[in-house]
């Protein structure tokens, strides 16, 4: 895989067992810092009706559609039971001089 590494925020901009949303180009995404302070990534729209997680809720690995409370394990993008069904595409994210970085596919 060769993903280009996009910087997205400074390490404390996002708190801990929190997401914060993240665009760039035409996609959007969802960044994820857990209660341990490891940084994730998915897909930022619901694969329910395309609402934007980065206004649900985060706990323990799970983030919560604030529509229809659908849940996904943020670490897999894994559907959590309905109404959702279709899995979340996740990304590589790393941590470089105190800046968040996603990793996407040009």
């Amino acid at each position: 895989m060769n993903d280009q590494w996009i910087d997205v925020c400074a390490v404390d901009e996002i708190d801990e067992e929190d997401v914060i949303r993240f665009d760039h180009q035409q996609h959007t995404y969802a960044v994820y810092r857990s209660a341990d302070s490891e940084f994730f990534a998915t897909d930022g729209r619901c694969t329910h009706e395309a609402i934007h997680l980065a206004d649900g809720l985060v706990m323990d690995h799970v983030i919560e559609c604030p529509k229809h409370n659908g849940r996904f394990d943020y670490r897999t993008g894994k559907a959590l039971g309905a109404p959702v069904c279709v899995n979340l595409k996740t990304y590589p994210v790393r941590v470089e001089a105190g800046r968040v970085l996603l990793g996407v596919n040009p």
